[in-house]
């Protein structure tokens, strides 16, 4: 395990160090306003010019940041969908428009919300500890470690104009690399999980490259994409499709790894007479249920955090052919089944080697 680990490391600290962005992205200027905190002390409300609105007219709030903190304005409240609702005593951020000759004119942006996040957050990690004790708190301090090669390196490298599909394998393997060994401690079983990672992960992006270049995708499949397009300008938009695959494979690939190697582990101490074939036939047994489940959860996944823009396509009046076919569709497509496939793959791939890892060390 080691003679393949240990170069497979090597290769992933040469790669983060060759593209790494030391100059890091540059920053758009944008005409946005300036942001103040703000507490609401009187609402007035007007009637509304658009139905669809829910609340309109000002609010007078004292300001709680800025140049101007301590000072009681006025602030407009922008009418449309999605307009805040807002009631004396509440927290909001306005926006300071610098007119040019004349005082500052204020409207209402959106609630504050860091004091509620944080609570969550803390709720969020007092469960992950109380139950995982150690190990969850490991798996904590992983999940921070992901969050930082992803804002530190990932995002950074491709804004910069790097491959993005190389800076995805790159940036997975120091993730899987990390957080795996992180959270599981270094193990013979947890090495296997490592390896059982990166054979699905290679063969997922694989896939992921030969099915965009048959159904033609050109990753635009998206208005996000389009205005990465416009502000970066070289940005490989098909490469970002690609690299977002990866990195959405790897966050169920791990789980399903390690819980073939850990079933093998446990397999193997509660009946040290199972050899490598009878271990690989147990746990396979439980793979296969896993990975039953595991396919709806990803397909409701994407379904879920694509909830707008499928009742924009029910309401559209299009065919059922044109709807699936359509790029914006097949793109989501493509990331559910190519991932579905590499956590299959995951399961004999990492229950094989898990099976004669463990058989022979009860041999010796």
């Amino acid at each position: 395990m080691a003679w393949i680990l240990v170069p497979l490391a090597t290769l992933t600290v040469i790669g983060l160090a060759v593209l790494w962005p030391y100059t890091g992205p540059q920053t758009i200027a944008t005409d946005q306003p300036a942001r103040r905190d703000a507490t609401v002390t009187a609402v007035q409300p007007q009637p509304c010019t658009q139905r669809t609105s829910r609340q309109c007219g000002s609010v007078t709030v004292r300001l709680t940041s800025g140049p101007q903190s301590g000072q009681t304005v006025t602030a407009t409240i922008p009418e449309g969908p999605g307009s805040p609702v807002v009631e004396p005593g509440d927290k909001i951020i306005v926006g300071d428009n610098e007119a040019p000759g004349g005082p500052p004119q204020y409207a209402v942006l959106d609630h504050q919300r860091g004091l509620q996040l944080w609570i969550l957050l803390g709720l969020f990690a007092l469960v992950i500890v109380a139950f995982g004790r150690w190990q969850g708190l490991a798996a904590l301090v992983g999940l921070g470690v992901s969050f930082a090669i992803l804002l530190a390196f990932i995002l950074p490298a491709i804004a910069v104009g790097k491959p993005p599909l190389l800076v995805a394998i790159v940036g997975a393997a120091a993730i899987m690399f990390a957080v795996l060994y992180l959270t599981h401690g270094f193990s013979v079983q947890t090495s296997v999980a490592v390896l059982g990672t990166l054979v699905s992960l290679t063969l997922t992006g694989g896939l992921a490259v030969a099915a965009t270049e048959a159904l033609h995708l050109t990753g635009f499949g998206s208005e996000d994409t389009g205005l990465l397009a416009v502000f970066l300008g070289e940005i490989d938009p098909r490469g970002l499709l690609l690299a977002g695959i990866v990195i959405g494979t790897l966050g169920v690939l791990d789980d399903v790894t390690v819980t073939q190697a850990a079933t093998v582990g446990e397999l193997a101490a509660a009946n040290p007479s199972l050899g490598a074939r009878g271990l690989y036939r147990s746990a396979t047994r439980i793979g296969r249920a896993h990975i039953a489940s595991t396919v709806n959860t990803i397909v409701l996944a994407y379904a879920g955090a694509s909830l707008p823009l499928l009742l924009l396509v029910i309401i559209g009046g299009q065919s059922a052919g044109t709807i699936l076919t359509s790029e914006f569709i097949v793109d989501e497509i493509v990331r559910s089944v190519v991932g579905t496939i590499g956590l299959v793959a995951a399961v004999p791939v990492t229950t094989g080697l898990a099976a004669l890892v463990t058989a022979q060390r009860h041999k010796a």
